[in-house]
């Protein structure tokens, strides 16, 4: 794929977009740890979230799947070009080191076959197993081998935080390679607590987001890799809006200021954030925050929680020809654009 160089009419570019990879759920079936982790994500959702959702998913398989239904509902959407991740449901965090790594190589094959069907149209991202921190590098070569950008990943993975050092070599490869790293939340570690009325998504996924990046900001790993091209799922969650919280943290208290060189906001204009927060109100609260050079397109195509008409939602919040220009699409091309 070519993006237009600078200065051209850019594309619109969806950032947020996923695939489902019926092959990867084939493929931990009946392994050790699967009908553990599936009881403990129904305890966080719920019941009644449980009986909504699967049929919610079938409803949306074709566009998850298959190419020409994905590019037709795009031109509905008048996107032309989506950065597609897999399905958050497939990082399968409780696998050992061999299911872990064949998960994540069928999930770079099969997602760089969906985007190589539509080469102009589609770009894809890969899976790293961050339970086991040590084959995330192998992960991320292997997903820029098979021509995907980079890779998605959680908010945490089991008993590891973001800011954990045994993720310093990815961080590092991330930034050598300039690799796109696409931080998407699955689960909510307040468990129980959010397991009626959908709170497990609607509250847990922007707590998620806020949490792991306040663990890359305050653990210092972004000034240790001050190039990484890091985009947060959600707009950045609660923490965009709610930064000024930290600045304080971070010059009235010594223990919150002792892993960061900077304020805390000084490093939202870093970070890249899609646009999806589902208030135009806020999405200029974030533009504000961050820079309308850093936030992008995204719409969680095509779940429930995303939406429907992405381009209309950005316009909604009267942003100068400028900016809805460079959110819509230029911030996009540009990083996604290879050097």
């Amino acid at each position: 794929m070519t993006f237009p160089e600078s200065g051209a009419a850019a594309p619109t570019v969806d950032v947020h977009a996923h695939i489902l990879l019926p092959g990867i759920e084939a493929l931990v079936e009946g392994q050790p740890g699967l009908a553990e982790a599936r009881a403990l994500d129904a305890r966080r959702n719920g019941p009644e979230a449980l009986a909504v959702s699967g049929p919610m998913v079938r409803d949306r398989f074709a566009r998850l799947t298959d190419v020409d239904v994905r590019l037709a509902a795009m031109d509905a959407q008048g996107v032309d070009v989506q950065l597609v991740s897999p399905s958050p449901s497939h990082y399968h965090y409780w696998a050992d080191e061999q299911t872990a790594e064949k998960v994540f190589r069928l999930a770079h094959e099969e997602t760089a076959a969906h985007c190589a069907a539509a080469p102009d149209r589609l770009r894809g991202l890969g899976l790293v197993p961050l339970q086991h921190p040590g084959l995330a590098v192998e992960a991320l070569d292997h997903a820029l081998a098979q021509g995907l950008l980079g890779v998605e990943l959680s908010s945490h993975a089991p008993g590891r935080e973001l800011s954990d050092p045994a993720y310093e070599p990815l961080w590092a490869r991330a930034e050598e390679t300039g690799a796109l790293l696409f931080l998407h939340p699955f689960g909510c570690t307040l468990d129980e607590r959010l397991d009626r009325w959908y709170l497990s998504n609607t509250v847990g996924q922007p707590t998620e987001n806020a949490v792991a990046l306040s663990h890359l900001i305050f653990s210092g790993v972004l000034d240790r890799h001050p190039g990484l091209k890091l985009i947060a799922a959600h707009g950045g969650g609660y923490l965009p809006t709610h930064i000024g919280r930290a600045d304080h943290a971070w010059s009235a208290r010594s223990d919150a200021g002792a892993g960061c060189a900077h304020l805390p906001s000084s490093y939202l204009r870093r970070l890249h954030f899609d646009s999806l927060v589902h208030d135009p109100h806020v999405l200029r609260e974030l533009i504000r925050v961050a820079g309308a050079d850093r936030v992008l397109l995204g719409s969680d195509f095509p779940f429930d929680m995303g939406s429907e008409d992405p381009v209309a939602a950005l316009r909604a919040a009267r942003l100068s020809d400028t900016d809805l220009h460079a959110v819509r699409g230029g911030n996009a091309a540009a990083l996604l654009r290879k050097d």
